[in-house]
């Protein structure tokens, strides 16, 4: 039986277009999907999930489709918009703020902030969502670790992190999970481009412990604040409102352990997670 390419919808949304637009380009070079998975070292079920939406792309692969096929830049600027259709709408905006932030400071009271996350991570937090089916997982794993590509570049923001201790004690998955997890977070302790405190149960209540906090400050030294709850975020733009968020973060971060008590608090709690 002869094989039929199914139909594709490149103008339902910029997933749907990246897909075509692999199709077209493949094709045009007289490439099979088996043929231009050993180009991009991937597999051909991969490559004809992405051709057909069905995959979001994951984030190696438009720069190895656009040295396949000498296209420059073209596969990395739609898979930039592509990923962001991920998020619900309402997030989108706030998304565009963390990618030309200068500086992010986030606290997380119950989970690790996602810029922090490992892959397993959180893939594991993220199945905690019931209304989310295997593949939504995925995409947002996918799209999760894609956020963090920036903090690997030659321009990476300067991170700050607060980390209630009950994150590093509420496991998350395996053991090995949160080893490497935590192993992860270690190394962001102290460097150059990221810091990261440890608020310790010693410190009692305070008036971030409910929820999750980012501030974000782009490059014209305005800053702005994203507030999540379980359900849902809120961003705040105006500068009173923000004002009050960067207060309380100062508070949190004052009464927060040391950079030097920080990490050992973590490497104390990575021995709770031993095989």
């Amino acid at each position: 039986m002869t094989f039929k390419p199914q139909p594709l919808t490149p103008y339902v949304s910029a997933r749907h277009y990246f897909g075509s637009e692999q199709r077209r380009h493949r094709e045009r070079a007289a490439l099979s999907l088996v043929q231009l998975a050993g180009i991009v070292n991937s597999s051909k079920s991969t490559l004809g999930r992405i051709e057909t939406a069905e995959l979001m792309p994951p984030p190696d692969i438009p720069s190895r489709l656009d040295i396949a096929f000498g296209t420059d830049k073209h596969f990395h600027g739609l898979y930039e918009l592509a990923r962001r259709e991920i998020h619900p709408d309402q997030y989108q905006r706030y998304m565009d703020f963390e990618f030309r932030a200068e500086v992010i400071e986030q606290y997380g009271a119950q989970a690790l902030p996602g810029l922090l996350q490992t892959e397993e991570y959180a893939r594991t937090f993220l199945r905690c969502q019931e209304d989310l089916s295997a593949e939504q997982v995925e995409e947002r794993v996918t799209a999760r670790m894609s956020r963090q590509e920036r903090q690997r570049s030659e321009n990476p923001p300067f991170r700050w992190a607060i980390i209630d201790e009950a994150v590093l004690r509420r496991q998350m998955g395996s053991a090995a999970c949160m080893r490497e997890q935590l192993a992860s977070l270690l190394k962001q302790v102290d460097t150059p481009d990221s810091k990261v405190q440890v608020m310790p149960f010693s410190a009692g209540l305070h008036s971030l412990l409910g929820g999750a906090l980012t501030l974000l400050t782009l490059p014209d030294r305005t800053c702005v604040a994203y507030e999540e709850g379980i359900q849902a975020g809120h961003l705040y733009e105006d500068p009173v409102a923000v004002k009050k968020w960067r207060r309380q973060y100062d508070v949190l971060r004052a009464n927060s352990l040391t950079l030097d008590e920080s990490a050992e608090r973590i490497r104390t709690a990575m021995e709770g997670y031993r095989p």
